[in-house]
């Protein structure tokens, strides 16, 4: 695990980032990560779907990232184009933490129906790192079709941050625990510096 002193903040300054939550308990951990992010002096775009919500209130992200919070295809904040296609075209680096067994699947399939699909599915991944964060039970990440979504979505040019072995909050331990906010930090650094 890293330690607050081991990035280089600098690769941050004033990077475009776009962090989308999906409906998974690690979603608390995501806040940390905003928070970093935002005082590394990058401007974070928080997305998330209905179920993140049902997780963490959107004001908790839009008080941290000092930004609104978008959690629908419908919502118009930053101006009247096609807004999805702005936020594809203005972001330097999208990461989903965390991406559930659900999002995975969606993004697999190339569906677009909720914000955070509909965002990904036009950002160009040969321009624009995307970083999965799968987060989810032992039993629910080692099912075959999560592992078949993982290798389609690597093969498409998604970045996956492989989740570790911990206790979950289904009281179990094993693989499918959300990458620590610190070490999720790193790795959005290190892509940037790369880029």
């Amino acid at each position: 695990m890293t330690t607050g002193n081991d990035p280089n903040p600098r690769a941050l300054q004033g990077s475009r980032i776009l962090v989308s939550v999906t409906g998974g308990i690690a979603a608390y951990k995501t806040c940390t990560l905003v928070s970093r992010l935002v005082q590394s002096d990058a401007r974070v775009t928080v997305l998330m779907t209905q179920a993140a919500t049902e997780f963490v209130c959107p004001l908790t992200f839009e008080t941290l990232s000092g930004r609104p919070v978008i959690t629908s295809i419908w919502d118009q904040i930053q101006s009247l184009t096609a807004q999805h296609i702005d936020l594809a075209t203005q972001t330097d680096l999208a990461i989903v933490a965390p991406c559930t067994m659900d999002c995975l699947a969606r993004l697999a399939m190339g569906r677009a129906d909720d914000v955070v699909s509909l965002v990904l599915a036009a950002i160009d991944r040969k321009i624009t790192p995307v970083l999965l964060a799968p987060a989810m039970n032992t039993g629910m990440w080692t099912q075959p079709t999560t592992q078949r979504n993982v290798q389609t979505l690597r093969s498409d040019g998604f970045t996956l941050i492989d989740p570790t072995d911990g206790w979950q909050a289904c009281r179990t331990q094993g693989p499918g625990r959300m990458t620590e906010p610190d070490d999720l930090f790193q790795t959005i650094c290190n892509h940037l510096i790369q880029k």
